[in-house]
């Protein structure tokens, strides 16, 4: 049975490379996501370089848009070709998922507990999205993963549902 935790995060500022496509054109995303984790060394102010990050949000119709990016402090300068993200102080709906694992079937089990808990997916106000269950994701990759076989921590923003 997977392991689901309500946590609160405060806000960070993120600097990396944003992608935005449909889900066909995934396999362009991984080399967005391998390019960032190469460039990692031109951040700086890294604040925890050895995890990447990777922010999808469900903005785009038959897509999303995905910042592969890392937490930086407030001095990093933004580098060529590179944007910056805000994140703001959420609260999250969090599991992991381990290697060996279908990564369809971990965001079933989550959807289905999201569906039957007292949450409900964050959607942030004035934004259009095209997935109505869980518009954002915010995944949380260790430098050591394997990207044909990955672990990760996976934190949905959610709120009480009313």
């Amino acid at each position: 049975m997977p392991d689901y935790k309500i946590v609160s995060k405060p806000g960070y500022r993120a600097v990396g490379l944003k992608w935005e496509g449909t889900f066909q054109e995934i396999p362009k995303l991984k080399e967005v996501i391998a390019e960032m984790k190469s460039r990692v060394n031109e951040l700086d102010g890294a604040t925890n370089p050895d995890i990447q990050l990777g922010l999808s949000h469900h903005v785009v119709e038959n897509g999303f848009a995905h910042y592969s990016a890392y937490e930086v402090n407030e001095d990093q300068k933004v580098p060529k070709g590179m944007v910056e993200i805000q994140v703001p102080e959420w609260t999250y709906m969090c599991t992991k998922h381990h290697k060996g694992e279908d990564i369809v079937q971990t965001y079933t089990k989550l959807h289905n507990w999201l569906h039957d808990s007292d949450y409900e997916a964050l959607k942030e106000e004035n934004v259009t999205y095209y997935d109505p269950y869980m518009p954002i994701k915010h995944e949380y990759y260790p430098a050591d993963q394997d990207p044909n076989d990955p672990h990760f921590e996976i934190y949905i923003p959610v709120v009480k549902k009313s």
